[in-house]
């Protein structure tokens, strides 16, 4: 899942940004209403958390009406402290799909984000993702093939969603690089290649048909040849 946190208090976003990444999530933040909006307009986030009290010329409310006149409907979590009722209605009015007032549970915020976003792809579609005897469970956060539980680190299951996502597609390196670690630049590091290489050892040693293939010169697939 990748997640822009739009907030201007630091120590907050750092709190977002730490718990959401932990769980294998891809981050991107912008600590102003400006940086926000141009985010918010210029890449694809599955989810958007936003503070309603920015700097920067526009707040988060002005943020979410442009991004909705502009017709970008990725699922918008409000984040504030303002948490009257007629606080929480303008929010929503203004095209957020959901209210988190402050101080909040980690907990309690990556749940309304998961079920934001399961909303907007469709709660079935959301549910799982399967090739071939490989099946994710998103809502369990479990993997299996052939029905023996896959035991996978956080960016090994952010990678292996990745290419499920994108199953008989090529993907390139550079894709990889932005969309799981979210490198927007080469740092010329072999780390794709590492996880890669030990996710091929998770999921098809001791399995029939090798499901991880190298398409050399260009990238990786997953699927069946």
């Amino acid at each position: 899942m990748k997640v822009l946190v739009v907030e201007d208090n630091e120590r907050v976003a750092k709190f977002i940004a730490k718990g959401l990444r932990e769980q294998g999530n891809a981050v991107d933040g912008a600590g102003t209403g400006r940086d926000g909006l141009f985010l918010a307009s210029s890449e694809k986030y599955d989810v958007i958390v936003m503070d309603r009290m920015l700097p920067g010329g526009i707040d988060g409310l002005g943020i979410v009406e442009a991004l909705r006149t502009a017709g970008n409907k990725t699922p918008i979590l409000i984040l504030s402290a303002l948490a009257e009722v007629d606080d929480r209605i303008r929010g929503l009015r203004a095209g957020g799909d959901d209210y988190l007032t402050k101080p909040f549970a980690f907990s309690e915020l990556s749940a309304r984000l998961d079920a934001l976003v399961r909303r907007s792809q469709g709660t079935d579609a959301k549910a799982a993702l399967e090739v071939a005897d490989l099946r994710m469970d998103l809502l369990a956060h479990r993997v299996t093939r052939a029905g023996k539980p896959l035991p996978l680190k956080p960016r090994e299951f952010a990678l292996l969603e990745y290419l499920l996502r994108h199953a008989d597609q090529v993907v390139t390196r550079t894709m990889l690089l932005e969309n799981v670690w979210e490198y927007h630049f080469d740092p010329q590091t072999n780390v794709v290649d590492v996880h890669i290489s030990k996710l091929r050892q998770k999921i098809d040693a001791g399995f029939e048909p090798a499901l991880l293939h190298t398409v050399r010169g260009v990238g990786y697939r997953l699927g069946l040849e």
